[in-house]
């Protein structure tokens, strides 16, 4: 990288459960390595308890002191609405597949209560939560199916969202102007939106997750080993289809690569080496590149003080600087 040109990628990131963070020095790594954002994850209450401790206060300031960008991504539906209120109005809550109301997962968006408790939440965690850089991750349940009521039903899980985070956005720029939302394409929701157009401010977050990771996005038969598991290329090409909905601008690829709480569970083991595969790394960096992707980040939970301890440090600096070698034009 030469000293009067700039990286091309303007998000450089890490998503971190608070007890990685809290466990090993993330914030002077993260700096070392080029990065410049630092998000937390996990359920809403467990990030909250975290940044209000004497611990999370002193690291949000190391944050602060080394210039990085602090975010939470979370998936947060199940806290903005809470469960207890199933019991004083059901038709708040999604309709399964058998036509009964249920408190498992999400809502039902056409219900005016439900939208409007979900945003008063919202606004209510943005003002605990601070994001640096006003951008808020309050993603719909993890991979649970949105409503199938007479009004819902005609709606994929994509649009349901989308009608949601429209609203939220609405709510949260109350408070701040300048304030954006992610539309997380990932599981049921990595179709585009067919009926709903994302208001302004909601941007596009693309996360692969059902992937191979010893085969780049670019190798378009390469597929999961899993029964119904769409190919890369499907993958790119829904990519392609949801920033022709979203644009490109603000999109932000969440990936994998460094993601050790994944590899754990794919290897049915409490702790896993991180099977880091540069190559495939900088082949993926490209793919989003040329469409015009220019804020990534990778999950890397479970790196930890006692990953590091057991392992050695991680990748990171490879991690880093890959992100950074790319100029921007």
């Amino acid at each position: 990288m030469t000293a009067d040109r700039k990286p091309f990628f303007q998000t450089r990131g890490i998503v971190l459960h608070p007890a990685d963070i809290a466990t090993w020095e993330w914030p002077e790594k993260a700096k070392a390595a080029g990065l410049t954002t630092i998000a937390t994850h996990q359920a809403p209450h467990v990030v909250v308890e975290f940044v209000q401790s004497e611990e999370g206060r002193r690291i949000l300031e190391k944050c602060r002191n080394l210039g990085l960008e602090v975010e939470h991504e979370l998936h947060a539906m199940n806290e903005l609405l809470p469960r207890k209120l199933f019991e004083k109005d059901p038709t708040m809550f999604r309709m399964n597949e058998h036509g009964d109301r249920a408190p498992d997962a999400n809502l039902c968006v056409h219900s005016s209560a439900a939208v409007e408790t979900v945003c008063e939440s919202a606004v209510s965690l943005a003002r605990i939560l601070r994001s640096t850089t006003g951008r808020h991750f309050f993603w719909i349940d993890d991979a649970q199916p949105m409503c199938r009521c007479p009004k819902c039903r005609g709606l994929s899980d994509s649009d349901q969202a989308l009608i949601l985070e429209n609203a939220m956005i609405r709510a949260l720029r109350e408070i701040d102007l300048k304030a954006t939302l992610a539309h997380l394409a990932y599981s049921r929701t990595l179709e585009p939106p067919a009926h709903v157009k994302p208001e302004p401010g909601v941007f596009l977050e693309f996360a692969p997750i059902v992937r191979r990771f010893d085969a780049p996005l670019s190798r378009r038969d390469a597929r999961f080993d899993r029964p119904g598991a769409p190919t890369h290329g499907e993958q790119i090409d829904l990519l392609d289809a949801n920033l022709d909905v979203f644009g490109r601008e603000n999109t932000q690829a969440l990936e994998y690569w460094m993601d050790v709480s994944l590899f754990c569970r794919l290897a049915k083991k409490d702790l896993v080496k991180l099977p880091w595969n540069r190559e495939v790394f900088l082949d993926d960096l490209e793919t989003y590149a040329a469409r015009g992707v220019r804020r990534v980040t990778s999950f890397g939970v479970y790196i930890h003080g006692e990953y590091v301890k057991r392992y050695g440090e991680p990748p990171l600096d490879e991690y880093g600087a890959g992100l950074l070698e790319r100029e921007a034009s």
